[in-house]
């Protein structure tokens, strides 16, 4: 069978990729290995580990807040075997949604191992053995959890985060290797139900990847739920002895501490998906780190074979790869769309939550670029206060002559919605005077940016 494009991999990037060649009126085909669509976002990653995070948030609200709250109830206890079905019957329905999306679109899917027999032949090894032409292939892979090469993963004790959101009990001590967003979110959806949390980062900031100040405000944040941090330091082994596993690890000084507890998460970032692909066969060429290489249209040196999401360079973000998804499909269809990947989102699903786009001031720093910093405590909110949210803060960098708002750094309940208000600002290049005059409805959390837009511009916020 012959299709004008076909995309390996259903993912987000990659099923975004196939409604919108479908759309645009491309016979269009999609091959997935698994027997669920949705890849690691929908099965393995964004929604499931956000199902537990609201399950465990509700169970900890109602364990430390529901009695201020006026709400007396019996002391709860938490089901756990309760919370994994109620995130499986989550991520049933989302992809079930997938699949409805495909047959709505008319694009055939294939169950299999999709990998290249050439350029523009496809083998799919499923149930049976078929073969596909297409005049275009998009490949969308996606990426699996990364780990060090001394470390045994039995992913029983030892696990990653796929076995984190399958857990049959609550840990009495987890012990997460990596202080990025994985071990993070999942680190506090067992903190909450009452495991101690211990968190080993190599570098000297959680969440190193973003503005120094949410990783400091997050660590005090997470202190106050049980977690316990060893930043600075650098695993160097891990050992599994029945139920129990040591870690050990080395900081700065050379000096060594061992951590002992019953589960260890290894959440030290992810790897490109590139494996059994048939990548030579296509003569498609991959980098030093295993990614797919592409140009700035997301083709590869073979014309009529693109890359997109996780297996290409850039942040391995879901809604990343669903804009590459459709930049790709367009581009197919003549048009002439657009990416800035400066203005990517990124963001952590704690609580409180923590959302950053645009430069943070350490990259500022290093550009020498001359730079203004506006700051509004969430302490100070009139609706934080009511809904018992208060900690976190909003940062606001902007051009010390211009004005113009760089950056814009989120820790604090709602962060994750609110920071699309700051993408939108950034994409019309804003300055913090013109976000601080529009008016902003109250009592909200978004009364916070304009408060920290207000001391950026002015120095001088109403609140505070």
């Amino acid at each position: 069978m012959k299709y004008q494009v076909t995309i390996i991999g259903s993912g987000p990037g990659g099923y975004v990729a196939a409604i919108r060649c479908a759309q645009l009126g491309m016979k269009t085909a999609i091959i997935e290995k698994y027997n669920t669509l949705g890849g690691t976002c929908l099965n393995v990653g964004c929604i499931p580990s956000k199902a537990l995070l609201d399950s465990t948030h509700h169970f900890h609200d109602a364990e430390h807040t529901f009695k201020e709250h006026g709400i007396d109830i019996p002391k709860p206890k938490a089901n756990l075997t309760q919370m994994i079905a109620r995130k499986a019957d989550v991520v049933k329905q989302n992809t079930a949604g997938i699949d409805y999306l495909m047959k709505k679109n008319k694009i055939d899917v294939f169950h299999g191992m999709g990998s290249f027999l050439d350029s523009t032949t496809i083998q799919i090894d499923g149930k049976k053995k078929e073969t596909i032409t297409a005049e275009n292939v998009i490949i969308a892979t996606g990426s699996k959890p990364a780990n060090l090469p001394f470390i045994k993963l039995d992913k029983e004790r030892i696990i990653t985060s796929t076995e984190a959101l399958a857990l049959k009990e609550i840990p009495k001590h987890m012990i997460v290797i990596g202080g990025g967003v994985i071990g993070v979110e999942l680190g506090s959806v067992y903190a909450r139900l009452g495991a101690k949390v211990s968190v080993v980062e190599f570098l000297d900031n959680l969440i190193p990847n973003m503005d120094t100040t949410m990783g400091k405000e997050l660590k005090k944040s997470l202190s106050g739920i049980g977690f316990e941090h060893y930043l600075g330091h650098k695993v160097t082994a891990v050992d599994r002895r029945g139920k129990n596993v040591t870690v050990t690890a080395e900081n700065k000084k050379g000096e060594n501490v061992e951590l002992k507890g019953d589960y260890c998460l290894v959440s030290i970032g992810r790897r490109p998906y590139t494996d059994k692909l048939g990548l030579d066969k296509a003569g498609v060429q991959v980098d030093d780190k295993g990614r797919v290489e592409v140009d700035a249209h997301l083709r590869t040196n073979v014309p009529n074979v693109y890359a997109i999401g996780d297996v290409v360079k850039g942040a391995m973000l879901a809604h990343k790869a669903e804009e590459e998804g459709v930049l790709v499909a367009e581009q197919l269809a003549g048009q002439k769309p657009h990416i800035n990947y400066d203005l990517i989102p990124g963001v952590v699903y704690t609580w409180p939550e923590v959302a950053s786009v645009g430069s943070t001031e350490e990259q500022l720093k290093k550009q020498d670029r001359a730079y203004k910093v506006g700051k509004f405590p969430f302490k100070a909110l009139g609706r934080a206060r009511a809904s018992m949210d208060t900690e976190g803060l909003v940062k606001i960098l902007a051009d010390k002559q211009t004005d113009e708002i760089l950056g814009i750094h989120i820790i604090g309940a709602r962060a994750a919605d609110m920071i699309a208000a700051g993408v939108t600002a950034m994409e019309y290049r804003a300055s913090a005077e013109d976000v601080s005059r529009i008016s902003h409805a109250h009592p909200t959390y978004m009364e916070a940016v304009k408060e920290a837009c207000l001391d950026a511009a002015e120095g001088r916020a109403i609140h505070s």
